[in-house]
C-alpha cells in the first residue's frame, strides 16, 4: 500500500535534512510523523521515524548533560512522561507527592521548586512518569525549561481556581506558543506548521473548595475552546483524585499489550506499552527488532473475533490484548 504523504510532510523531511543539531532535527520527525496518516503504508516509515527520535533524543541528552549536567533534562521512563506547567502555588509540588513517592519542597511562598522532580505513579501495572517544574513565570528556568516541554508525551496544565482562571490558561498557552509549543486536540492537517511541536495536553482546575472556584470552574470551561480533557481537583476534600489517574492514562493514548507462549498463560503484570493505532507488527518489534522481518502471523485474544484467533501483522491493537507470536 502506497504511503500517500502530504505535501507538508515533504516541507517538514527538507527542514530535517537541513537541521544541524539533534534537537533541530528531533523538532523536524516529531512533525513528520504527526503529519503522516496512519494507515498500513506508514508503518514502516512511522518506526523509522520513531527510531530516529529516540537516537537524536538520546544524543541531546548526552549534550545536555556533559554540558551543563542532569539537572535539566530528565530521562523517559515508564509508560509516558507527564510535565506539570502552571503559575506559583497552583499545587504542582503537591499533585507530584501525592501520587508518586518524589519529595518536592511544598510551601506558601512562591518559586519553591527549582529544578525538574520527576517521581512514578502506579497505575494498574505500569508506571508514568510524572515531573514538577518551576513556575512557568521562572525567569531562571527559562533557558532549559522549553526542551523539557517539548520531549514530554503529555503536558499538565494546572489552573489555580481560586485566581483568575481565563487569566492563567491564556497566559500560559501564550508562554507554550512562544516555545513553538502547540496543545492538542483542535489542530487539523492544514495548520500543522513547520518547526513547532504538537503536544496533548489536560488541564488540572485545582483548589475546587474553595470560594468562587464554581464560577471560576464555569468560566475556564468558557475558556476552553480546544476542549482540553479537565479535572477538578482538590486535595482538601478529596475531590478528583482517582478520576486522575484514569484520565492521565487515557490522554496518553497508550494502549497496553500482553504476550505469550504457546500453551502458557499470559504474564499481565508485564505489558507492552505501546502507542493508540498500534499493530500486531508494532508490538512484534518492540519484543524484538528481528521480529519485525520473521513474524508469519499471530494469535490474539482480545479485539479478535474469538479468542486465538489467527491474525496478519497489521491487525490493529487494543487495550488488553493478548498476543501469541509465531515466527
Amino acid at each position: 500500500m502506497p504511503a500517500n504523504l502530504p505535501p507538508q510532510y515533504f516541507e517538514a523531511e527538507k527542514v530535517y535534512r537541513q537541521a544541524r543539531t539533534p534537537e533541530e532535527k528531533v523538532e523536524a520527525l516529531e512533525t513528520m510523523l504527526a503529519i503522516m496518516p496512519k494507515h498500513k503504508g506508514t508503518d514502516k516509515l512511522r518506526a523509522e521515524l520513531r527510531t530516529k527520535i529516540a537516537k537524536f533524543q538520546d544524543e541531546t541528552l548526552k549534550k545536555q548533560t556533559t554540558r551543563r549536567g542532569s539537572l535539566y533534562t530528565v530521562r523517559k521512563e515508564g509508560a509516558g512522561q507527564v510535565v506539570l506547567v502552571g503559575f506559583p502555588n497552583a499545587g504542582k509540588s503537591q499533585l507530584i507527592s501525592f501520587f508518586t513517592e518524589a519529595l518536592p519542597e511544598i510551601a506558601d511562598y512562591p518559586f519553591t521548586t527549582k529544578q525538574p522532580i520527576p517521581g512514578m505513579m502506579k497505575y494498574q501495572n505500569i508506571q508514568i512518569q510524572l515531573i514538577d517544574m518551576p513556575p512557568i513565570t521562572d525567569r531562571e528556568a527559562k533557558p532549559w525549561f522549553a526542551h523539557l516541554l517539548r520531549n514530554a508525551d503529555l503536558l499538565m496544565i494546572m489552573i489555580d481556581l481560586s485566581k483568575d482562571p481565563v487569566d492563567q490558561l491564556d497566559h500560559i498557552l501564550g508562554e507554550l506558543e512562544r516555545m513553538k509549543i502547540n496543545v492538542l486536540p483542535g489542530h487539523t492537517l492544514g495548520e500543522f506548521q513547520i518547526g513547532e511541536v504538537y503536544k496533548k495536553a489536560l488541564i488540572i482546575a485545582n483548589k475546587s473548595d474553595l470560594d468562587k472556584s464554581r464560577t471560576n470552574y464555569r468560566r475556564l470551561l468558557s475558556r476552553n475552546k480546544d476542549a482540553l480533557p479537565v479535572i477538578t481537583m482538590s486535595f482538601e476534600e478529596i475531590i478528583g483524585l482517582e478520576e486522575f489517574e484514569q484520565t492521565v492514562f487515557n490522554t496518553l493514548d497508550i494502549i497496553r499489550v500482553y504476550t505469550k507462549s504457546p500453551g502458557k498463560k499470559a504474564d499481565f503484570d508485564d505489558p507492552i506499552v505501546l502507542p493508540k493505532g498500534s499493530t500486531v507488527q508494532d508490538a512484534a518489534e518492540s519484543v524484538h527488532k528481528d521480529f519485525r522481518q520473521n513474524l508469519n502471523f499471530a494469535l490474539i485474544w482480545g479485539s479478535g473475533k474469538f479468542d486465538g484467533q489467527r491474525v496478519k501483522r497489521d491487525h490493529p491493537l487494543k487495550d488488553g490484548d493478548v498476543i501469541e507470536l509465531h515466527m
